[in-house]
């Protein structure tokens, strides 16, 4: 029987079937080669942040931010308006234990970049990050609370000037004429498209005073970070989420009214939270992404081209009439967003050019010397032994 099959076969049968066996077995050798690459890449900061930087990029992390950031918009409208969940510093604290335990997760599993050794950032810095993030991302819930959309978004607007005095102050980072005139006519643009009433009250002020200088530094740290050291996105979520939960704990009783043992936590209601904690996570991991690839100031300019977007999405496709002041001054931003944009990316080009400019290598003189004969030799003493 086996010598009727080979004979049906024939020989070039055969040796199809051993090539493509042969193909199959390489082809499995170089994926575990792949994954075992990218696992001991993953053992060290070096190589965990070298992964980093050519899986995700600023376009690919900012793109991940910006649907990150539109989906949580709309799933923190379901828990606060839908839901009722009016503690917005619980919630907070919902999202970070979360991260918190997805993170706890990874690490579980080996798929926690490693982090920088001890010594090469000190703990004041992680300790510092991990509280300017619990006080910007709750006191940014409780300024929304209190007061009217058109002051929330003035607030947003004053952090970008802040964070440009904030990194010169801090780190002596001098930003060109062309793109301070960008971010003004980027923040003028989003102020008249955004701010049609500027009701407060005297509490909901003083929170957000309170709240532009953190958010400011939340956002300078996470990108200093990352761009001067071999930290990854997850790896420094892993060390200051702890300091954020515990700080958020601290300002649960201050800021969040009384009332959250006797919510409701039906299957609805908890499962709305539960995705808003979901996306808290994503939204955490992506904005460190985008801060990490890019800095500080441009990240805030994509929270504000999110803002345009949405109210032209609105316009467009869902026949909102926000008015055409509102209208004039998204598209005033937008361009303003272009021309910064333009800008950051010449001066990229600029400097990966400057990257690549061929060494001068300078060579030793020619020496003369004397042959037997009497004739003169030159010889080339670049070469070594």
């Amino acid at each position: 029987m086996g010598v009727l099959f080979d004979s049906l076969l024939g020989g070039h049968t055969r040796k199809f079937i051993k090539r493509k066996d042969s193909d199959a077995g390489e082809q499995g050798r170089a994926l575990e080669e792949l994954r075992a690459s990218l696992y001991n890449d993953f053992q060290t900061s070096e190589g965990a942040k070298r992964q980093q930087q050519r899986l995700c990029g600023p376009v690919v992390a900012m793109t991940f931010n910006f649907m990150v950031a539109v989906g949580i918009i709309f799933a923190n409208k379901t828990v606060m308006g839908k839901v009722g969940f009016n503690y917005p510093i619980v919630l907070s604290l919902i999202h970070y234990t979360t991260s918190w335990f997805l993170l706890a997760i990874f690490k579980a599993l080996s798929l926690l970049p490693a982090s920088p050794p001890s010594k090469s950032t000190p703990f004041s810095s992680l300790f510092a990050l991990g509280v300017v993030m619990a006080f910007s991302t709750g006191l940014s819930n409780v300024s929304l609370k209190h007061n009217s959309v058109g002051f929330y978004q003035m607030a947003k607007i004053s952090v970008t000037p802040t964070i440009v005095l904030a990194e010169f102050i801090l780190f002596g980072k001098e930003v060109s004429i062309q793109k301070v005139l960008a971010l003004a006519v980027v923040s003028i643009g989003v102020a008249v498209a955004t701010v049609t009433d500027l009701e407060f009250n005297f509490f909901g002020a003083w929170v957000t005073l309170a709240w532009i200088i953190p958010s400011a530094i939340n956002k300078i740290l996470w990108s200093n970070l990352q761009q001067s050291g071999n930290w990854t996105a997850l790896a420094l979520m892993w060390k200051t989420t702890p300091v954020t939960v515990f700080f958020l704990m601290a300002l649960m009783p201050l800021l969040d009214p009384p009332g959250i043992l006797s919510f409701n936590w039906d299957v609805s209601n908890t499962s709305a939270v539960i995705i808003s904690a979901l996306f808290g996570f994503l939204l955490q991991w992506s904005g460190a992404l985008a801060l990490g690839a890019t800095s500080a100031t441009s990240h805030v300019v994509l929270g504000q081209f999110k803002t345009c977007v949405i109210m032209l999405g609105g316009y467009f496709f869902f026949n909102s009439d926000p008015g055409l002041v509102s209208l004039c001054g998204a598209v005033v931003a937008l361009g303003g967003m272009s021309v910064y944009t333009s800008l950051n990316l010449q001066g990229l080009q600029e400097s990966a050019s400057k990257q690549l400019l061929p060494r001068q290598v300078s060579f030793p003189p020619k020496q003369k010397a004397i042959t037997e004969n009497g004739k003169t030799d030159v010889k080339d003493t670049s070469e070594s032994a």
